[in-house]
C-alpha cells in the first residue's frame, strides 16, 4: 500500500483533505465524503465553537482552542463558507476591525502588563495576520476588504522583520523581549499571509521575512527574540500547525521560490524528512493536550493528519 493509499484509508477528514489538497479532486464530486466529515463529532465540536466566534477571550496564541486557530484548521481540511458555522465565523471577523482595517479579537490584557484589565476588542500582530489569513482562505476578496488591513500591517515592518505591535486598545502591552527585537511569530504569520496574495509573493517585504527567519535559524544558539527558541522543542513535529516550530516554518518558507534554494532552508527540510518511518509516516513528538481526541494528540503511533501536513510542507518545498 502506497503512502497516499494509507492516508486515504485513514480518518475521513484526512481523506477529504488529501483528495482536495494533494490529489486536486473537485469538491463537487466529494459531497458524500464531505457529509461524513461534517458528521464527525470532533469536527462538529469545532464548528459549534467557531459559530460564536468571539465568545472566548484570547489570552494566549499558542492555543488550539482559539477560534481563529480552529477556523484555519477547518479551512485547511477543505471545508469552506458553504458550511453555515464557517460563514458565521467569517462574518464575525469582518464585523470587528479598527480604523486601519485591521481585524480585532476579544482580548483581556491585565493592568500589570500594560492593558486595561477588561475584555476589549483589539489586535496584536501575533493574531491579526491570522484573522486576515482565515478570511482569504475562506474566499473573502483581497481587494476592497482584506487589502487595507494587509497594507497597514505591512507598514509596521522594520529592517529585522515585524515587531511586537498592538492596537491602541491594548495600551502599552508588549511581549517578553527587547523593544527593538523582531517578533519571530508575527514575522512568520505575516509571511504566511503574503503567500496568499499574488502582489506580495515576490515582494521585498516577503523576502525580508524569509531572510529574518532563515537568519534566526542560522544563529539559533545566540538569538532568541521575545523568547522564541529554535532548539529541541522547536524541532519536534507537532499538530495542528499553529505555532512557532520547524514544520510551520518549512510549510511557510516552502511557498516562496526565494527560500527554496537556500542551504538553511534545506537543513530544516531535511530534519523533517529524517523523521519519517519506513512507511513514510510521521509520529507526533509533542502534542497539545486539548487535541487528545485526534490522532495527532498522542506520541505512540504514526498520525495520518501529521503525515499529511508533512507531505504538504515538503511538497511545497518541491520535494
Amino acid at each position: 500500500m502506497s503512502l497516499i493509499e494509507k492516508l486515504l484509508s485513514s480518518e475521513t477528514a484526512v481523506e477529504y483533505a488529501v483528495r482536495i489538497n494533494l490529489l486536486g479532486e473537485e469538491k463537487s464530486k466529494l459531497n458524500e465524503l464531505r457529509q461524513a466529515v461534517l458528521a464527525d463529532e470532533r469536527i462538529r465540536s469545532y464548528l459549534r465553537d467557531i459559530s460564536d466566534f468571539h465568545r472566548n477571550v484570547v489570552k494566549g496564541h499558542k492555543d488550539p482552542d482559539i477560534s481563529v486557530n480552529k477556523l484555519i484548521f477547518l479551512l485547511e481540511m477543505g471545508l469552506d463558507r458553504d458550511v453555515p458555522e464557517i460563514d458565521a465565523a467569517v462574518k464575525a471577523i469582518l464585523s470587528h476591525k479598527d480604523e486601519n482595517g485591521v481585524y480585532q479579537s476579544l482580548v483581556n490584557i491585565p493592568k500589570h502588563f500594560g492593558g486595561s484589565g477588561e475584555d476589549t476588542f483589539g489586535w496584536a500582530l501575533c493574531d491579526a495576520p491570522n484573522m486576515a489569513l482565515a478570511l482569504l482562505m475562506a474566499g473573502v476578496p483581497y481587494a476592497g476588504e482584506v487589502e487595507k488591513a494587509v497594507r497597514y500591517m505591512t507598514s509596521l515592518m522594520r529592517d529585522n522583520g515585524f515587531p511586537c505591535a498592538v492596537s491602541r486598545e491594548l495600551g502599552s502591552f508588549r511581549g517578553p523581549g527587547r523593544k527593538d527585537d523582531c517578533c519571530p511569530y508575527a514575522t512568520l504569520t505575516m509571511l504566511k499571509l503574503y503567500s496568499l496574495i499574488p502582489e506580495y509573493q515576490d515582494s521585498a517585504a516577503a523576502k525580508r521575512c524569509v531572510d529574518v527567519l532563515l537568519n534566526l535559524w542560522e544563529t539559533s544558539l545566540e538569538q532568541h527574540p521575545y523568547m522564541f527558541f529554535m532548539g529541541t522543542d522547536f524541532r519536534k513535529l507537532k499538530a495542528p500547525v499553529i505555532w512557532y516550530d520547524i514544520l510551520h516554518i518549512v510549510d511557510v518558507l516552502g511557498r516562496f521560490d526565494y527560500a527554496l534554494k537556500d542551504s538553511r532552508f534545506k537543513e530544516m527540510r531535511e530534519i523533517i524528512e529524517s523523521k519519517a518511518d519506513a512507511d513514510g509516516m510521521y509520529t507526533p513528538e509533542s502534542v497539545y493536550l486539548k487535541c487528545k481526541d485526534f490522532d495527532f494528540g498522542q506520541k505512540k503511533v504514526p498520525s495520518a493528519y501529521l503525515t499529511y501536513r508533512c507531505i504538504m510542507a515538503l511538497g511545497r518545498a518541491g520535494h
